[in-house]
Formats: C-alpha cells, sequence, structure tokens
C-alpha cells in the first residue's frame, strides 16, 4: 500500500477515488510508566515510555486503515493525517485518516 501526507502519488496518476478511510485505537498508561513519568515530569526530560505507547498507537492505527482500504480495494492512501485526542484520566486516542485511491504509473509520453 501506498501511503503519503500530500494529495498525490509521485510518478502516479490517480484514477479511482474510493473514499476517507480511518483507523484508531485507544490506549491507557500502564501504572509503571506512569511512576516514571512522575520524575520525568519533576526533572525533565523525555517520557520513553509514552513515546512508545504514542508510537505503538500510530502504528495500529494505520494499519487499521489500510485494512479499511484494502477492503475498498485501493493500492494508496493519500493525504493522511493523525489526531490524538484525550479521552479519559490517563487514555488517549490516536485517530488516522485518509483518501483511499486506485492509482497507475504515468505512461510517458512517446515523440514521433
Amino acid at each position: 500500500m501506498i501511503m503519503t501526507n500530500i494529495e498525490s502519488v509521485p510518478g502516479k496518476k490517480i484514477t479511482s477515488l474510493l473514499g476517507m478511510v480511518s483507523g484508531s485505537t485507544v490506549r491507557a498508561k500502564h501504572a509503571g510508566k506512569d511512576i516514571c513519568a512522575s520524575f520525568k515530569n519533576f526533572f525533565g526530560g523525555e517520557i520513553k515510555g509514552y513515546t512508545e505507547l504514542m508510537e505503538e498507537s500510530r502504528k495500529e492505527a494505520t494499519q487499521r486503515m489500510v485494512q479499511q482500504a484494502t477492503k475498498l480495494g485501493a493500492n494508496a492512501i493519500i493525504n493522511i493525517r493523525y489526531a490524538t485526542s484525550a479521552i479519559a484520566a490517563g487514555a488517549a486516542e490516536v485517530y488516522a485518516y485518509g483518501t483511499a485511491v486506485k492509482v497507475e504509473d504515468v505512461q510517458p509520453k512517446t515523440q514521433g
């Protein structure tokens, strides 16, 4: 699956727009990671446990979006965006969305 955050796929022609596709996941903080995070909040620095959690969440949301696009017969998703929102104390949603399309190679113009 070709994925891009722009409105086209370089070197390809969009032949069909199949509609918006999306994927999401909601994740909660782990109590052990939360204790480490409180120390980082006090002393400063990256909270690696949360960084890993958000990375896993983006991958899962992306995978769900790709599955939806595949069911529509797409071979590419354009204009991909991500959104994150707090759902409850200690839980957040990662939402991925884009436009499912079919693309094909651009035929070079022949001279003659």
